[in-house]
């Protein structure tokens, strides 16, 4: 029965996906260029198979491949580009560095360590991860620091699923787990340099106004609405969408520690797996320091996780297989990748890429100005909610860049400060939750734990609307009274 269940589902997305694809292209409803109309159709095509998942979702993602080189949006060439973005190899070497930490049983070594600070309580372990994800994601890249914690959310998973046999609580743990992680990232919102959409923006009202924001007066401001954010995020994820209702167990506890002795001392592979690990790791916390000291050679996210992976295949283990020295991993410990989850993100760059080309953005953005109301809290409240929406398919730096000079020019000819509409529209460009292609710590989480998209859009959904309320009401209440926030 739930086959036929799954396979009615399936044939629907199909049909439906199609159907409103060439009745989006027919009706035209954003009265849009041929172009941009082209690309919204099969935006509308892609979003919904793989929301149904009506065929595998690296299928889906294969699509522009073929219709943006028939229907001349791009070439082959650019189109097939996408598929070897840098960010999808950063994620190729996150990946093979997860899989050599689980490969030698070190993920169970550090998630019995983290149980034993936070304690078996299930809530207390998300809770705990979301405020050291939060607070990592303010000072670096938010994709590096979720590739950080990805592997120990893992582990600590493992641990808990040998301690309690409840499937469904082991499912709501895991999905909170793994959510929280992606959502922590992108609420960190508290300092100028913790997102690239915070750095775009500050550096534009820079070159238009000749004003500088500081980094004390956006602390100030949005450091506390970061908390509270992360707060709302624990709360929402276990209190509400996800509750596990794993409690602390002194058999449990006890189980850890007997766990921890078991293991005994560290092996060669291990010392070796962790070490590439936090070599990697104080490489994405250091680059911008080592870039600026010298100038022989340039890092970046991408290259420093592909460092990490590559070192693996070339490590030995100091250890011995038939006679011969083994190597930390080898080509059959990757074989099993998730390898279509690559396509998945190249699919969604592409598309992305294709809707900043198409000038669909443009397009939108210019709606903007259309808008007139002397309600300003309203005027916020609709400007954070288009940023949230659009950032959902659409890189969020490109966003930041292409609507950073609209809501200036719409507040300008209102006479009101510009930063009553620009910071609000600039937050919440980082705070997309419900599609995979929203941030790049969504994709990560999405790709690595194979999560079905329903449930990002489920939780997505309800986290949208509580960012948009929450950051409009800060920045309706608070940039007026800020000295340091008037141009």
């Amino acid at each position: 029965m739930s086959t036929h269940l799954q396979l009615s589902h399936k044939k629907i997305g199909l049909i439906l996906g199609f159907s409103l694809s060439v009745l989006s292209f027919i009706i035209n409803p954003f009265i849009l260029s041929y172009r941009a109309n082209q690309v919204l159709s099969i935006a509308v095509l892609m979003i919904i198979w793989w929301v149904f998942e009506a065929v595998p979702m690296a299928v889906t993602a294969l699509l522009p491949v073929i219709l943006f080189p028939v229907l001349g949006i791009t070439s082959l060439k650019e189109a097939a580009e996408n598929y070897a973005d840098p960010i999808v190899f950063l994620f190729m070497g996150g990946f093979f560095i997860a899989l050599a930490i689980e490969k030698w049983n070190l993920h169970q070594r550090i998630a019995l360590g983290i149980i034993r600070v936070t304690g078996t309580n299930g809530d207390r372990i998300i809770l705990g991860f979301i405020m050291a994800t939060g607070f990592l994601s303010l000072w670096l890249s938010n994709t590096a620091t979720t590739m950080m914690m990805y592997p120990l959310a893992v582990s600590v998973i493992h641990v808990i699923q040998n301690h309690n046999k409840n499937a469904k609580n082991i499912k709501n743990f895991s999905l909170a787990l793994m959510l929280s992680i992606a959502y922590a990232s992108n609420f960190a919102i508290g300092t100028v340099i913790a997102t690239p959409p915070n750095v775009a923006y500050a550096g534009y009202i820079e070159d238009r106004f000749d004003y500088t924001i500081s980094f004390s007066d956006w602390m100030i401001l949005f450091l506390p609405l970061t908390v509270f954010l992360l707060l709302l995020l624990y709360g929402i994820l276990v209190k509400i969408v996800y509750p596990n209702n794993i409690r602390y167990s002194k058999e449990a506890s006890n189980a850890i520690k007997k766990a921890q002795l078991q293991l005994g001392l560290m092996s060669k592979p291990e010392v070796r797996v962790l070490f590439i690990f936090i070599l990697t790791v104080v490489l994405w916390i250091t680059k911008d320091i080592v870039n600026a000291w010298q100038s022989y050679i340039l890092l970046d996210d991408t290259a420093i996780g592909m460092l990490g992976g590559i070192l693996l295949f070339l490590i030995p283990s100091g250890q011995k297989t038939e006679g011969e020295t083994e190597r930390l991993m080898s080509w059959p410990d990757v074989r099993n990748m998730a390898w279509d989850i690559l396509l998945l993100f190249g699919g969604g760059i592409a598309l992305a890429d294709a809707l900043e080309k198409s000038q669909l953005l443009h397009e939108l953005a210019s709606g903007l100005r259309l808008i007139s109301t002397d309600n300003l809290f309203l005027l916020i409240l609709i400007v954070t909610a288009i940023s949230v929406f659009l950032s959902e398919i659409i890189s969020n730096l490109a966003l930041v860049i292409i609507l950073s000079p609209v809501v200036t020019s719409l507040a300008l000819s209102l006479q009101i400060n510009p930063l009553l509409l620009g910071i609000p529209m600039t937050l919440s460009a980082s705070c997309a939750s419900m599609l995979p292609m929203g941030t790049p710590p969504n994709a990560i989480i999405f790709a690595k734990s194979k999560m079905k998209i329903r449930y990002m859009m489920k939780t997505g959904l309800i986290l949208d609307i509580v960012c948009i309320i929450i950051i409009s009401l800060v920045c309706w209440l608070f940039i007026p009274m800020m000295p340091g926030m008037k141009l």
